[in-house]
């Protein structure tokens, strides 16, 4: 159970991971008596770097650009995870303009930029660059890296800007050594040279571009405003006109560039949806397509854009930085990605309005399983999404069941209605809007049974956007048959109180990747949450597990009450409140709906 990456700590100083709280050393003082501190150890076996650990008292830097450095738990061995470290600049000495940070929308787009400088820093001068490949007894480490930026701008625990101005960022380095021998000198140069440096380039407000500085916060901000105006206008979505959806590829959320294919086609709204915003800040009018609440399928043959537009609505909960492509393609924030995940686990949940009346009296309205079917996985997702507050499905027939989403009259006539549990959701998709105020947008090319319910129909050729709807309505009416889609209201909702101890793990908790989280003796899959964009929010989401037994002690609260309980936590004290005392510069917060995805697995 030895420290970050396995080592058990020099001088006394054990460990036991990232997610507990660990002994550090607190020795600070001035920034001169960290160079002197790292000079008296030079040649030291490499446990002798615990000597610079400062988490509360930090090293002070004075002259023109004062700030304060904090390291915490230096690392056992340069094979250990890198030591994570964290400067704090005075508004006096960033000397940001407080209209850039005076709302928490606009200080999340600051830091965003800030952290994009940051490691554009480390890149240009090559810090990011570890020393190595001569053997154990080789120079190596000596890496500075902060967390690289996605498309998307969340908020992070790599970089914050205060209410006050004060700036925070946060790194890992990689102490240098030689074998297991501290290169003193190295860290020397580091310390004195290449941190002062980030401050300089990064972190003062008269480095920064501050015209592309500005334009970032305020185009982020109008984001926000955007996908707050579609409440009033009964939208769930909106698609400007001239937006690029298309990804450069499925490993790389940039662009497509006009130079990887040659006839691009930009997103143009079709006339009968086109709705206008007066962006505030950037005092334009922005176009585009308008999704309006109900049910709004989009169809087309296969390669045509249908999945692509879709990709891009179900990134809508997120804003993005200037240039993306997709910037102001804003959906409804509480709208989730539903697909089957055949062999997911679920906890008793009541999947009545989708599947009843199994063999031999088995009842569905607490349904457990190890390992669920596309189905009953299916039906489950939505239902867990409905119980905290989902307001939006978005839906893909490639990721879905089959015998889920539809059920044709051929089919019905072989097998009696009933001998089949399960209610396809081609006749729940009305009530659950009309009973619930639940909207669906629908991927659909293989069944034209949701002409019939649908409110707006668009046709994806060749990536340009058409509507159809009343051809749709014009192909339901003629294929009208007995088929009843009408199966009366949705049924009643469920709230499930997790039991704390449940989460309680004595075990080692690791994130392996974007959707992998190894907590425990379970292998946490996540991959059926779509709109996790970084594995920052992985890293939050794990801290977030842990904290269940405390907020559900007495298993007296429910889902959306812990939820609500975790926001009010992260909106007062942020991401530090998930790691406190451990300088977690890989964080990033999760929206509710995947806190409770991952719960819920």
């Amino acid at each position: 159970r030895g420290g970050r990456g396995g080592g058990g700590g020099g001088r006394g100083r054990g460990g036991r991971g990232d997610n507990n709280q660990i002994s550090v050393g607190d020795n600070g003082g001035t920034y001169q008596d960290l160079i002197a501190t790292l000079q008296s150890i030079d040649n030291q076996s490499y446990p002798a770097y615990h000597d610079i650990e400062s988490i509360k008292t930090g090293w002070a830097a004075q002259g023109p650009m004062p700030f304060k450095l904090f390291i915490g738990r230096a690392q056992s061995d340069p094979f250990a995870q890198p030591t994570r470290c964290r400067i704090v600049v005075p508004s006096s000495t960033a000397q940001l303009p407080p209209a850039l940070y005076q709302t928490k929308g606009r200080a999340i787009a600051l830091a965003d930029y800030i952290n994009r400088a940051f490691h554009a820093a480390c890149v240009s001068i090559g810090a990011d660059q570890s020393a190595g490949g001569q053997g154990w007894s080789g120079p190596k480490g000596g890496d500075i890296n902060i967390k690289a930026p996605t498309q998307n701008v969340l908020e992070q625990s790599a970089v914050s800007v205060s209410s006050s101005g004060d700036v925070t960022a946060q790194f890992t380095l990689n102490l240098p050594a030689r074998g297991r021998t501290i290169l003193g000198w190295k860290a020397v140069e580091i310390f004195e040279k290449s941190v002062p440096l980030f401050v300089q380039k990064s972190l003062i407000y008269s480095a920064l571009n501050s015209s592309r500085l500005e334009h970032h916060v305020y185009f982020v901000e109008d984001q926000s405003w955007l996908r707050d105006q579609l409440e009033s206008k009964g939208l769930i979505a909106f698609v400007p006109n001239g937006a690029v959806l298309p990804r450069a590829s499925g490993a790389d959320d940039r662009p497509m560039q006009a130079s990887q294919r040659m006839n691009l086609v930009k997103f143009q709204s079709p006339e009968s949806m086109c709705v206008d915003f007066d962006l505030p800040n950037l005092k334009k009018r922005i176009m585009g397509m308008g999704i309006r609440k109900g049910i709004s399928l989009i169809v087309g043959g296969g390669f045509h854009g249908k999945s692509t537009l879709l990709s891009a609505l179900q990134l809508g909960v997120y804003n993005k930085i200037p240039g993306d492509g997709r910037e102001f393609v804003v959906c409804d924030e509480t709208a989730i990605k539903i697909r089957a995940e055949d062999g997911r686990s679920v906890t008793s949940v009541d999947i009545t309005p989708f599947i009843s009346n199994l063999p031999f009296g088995k009842l569905t309205n607490d349904f457990t399983s190890m390992d669920a079917s596309g189905s009953t996985s299916q039906a489950s997702n939505i239902i867990e999404a409905l119980e905290v507050g989902s307001n939006t499905l978005l839906i893909d027939e490639d990721t879905c069941a089959t015998n889920f989403m539809i059920r044709d009259e051929k089919m019905i006539e072989l097998v009696a209605p009933n001998k089949e549990p399960i209610t396809p959701f081609v006749k729940k998709v009305e009530s659950l809007y009309n009973d619930k105020g639940v909207s669906s947008v629908l991927v659909i090319g293989g069944s034209g049974d949701y002409f019939a319910v649908a409110d707006s129909v668009v046709m994806m050729d060749s990536y340009q956007c058409i509507d159809v709807t009343d051809r749709a309505k014009e192909i339901a009416k003629k294929w009208n048959n007995s088929i009843s889609l009408d199966s009366g209201s949705f049924g009643n909702l469920v709230h499930r109180y997790p039991i704390g101890k449940a989460f309680i793990t004595t075990d080692k908790v690791a994130v392996r990747s974007k959707s992998i989280i190894s907590y425990g003796n379970v292998e946490l899959d996540l991959s059926g949450l779509e709109q996790i964009v970084s594995d920052s929010q992985t890293q939050s989401i794990s801290l977030i597990l842990r904290m269940i037994p405390k907020l559900s002690a007495n298993n007296d609260m429910n889902m959306k009450e812990i939820l609500s309980e975790l926001e009010q936590k992260l909106d007062i004290g942020g991401l530090d409140e998930l790691s406190p005392g451990i300088l977690h510069g890989g964080l990033a917060r999760p929206r509710p709906v995947e806190i409770a995805g991952a719960i819920n697995r």
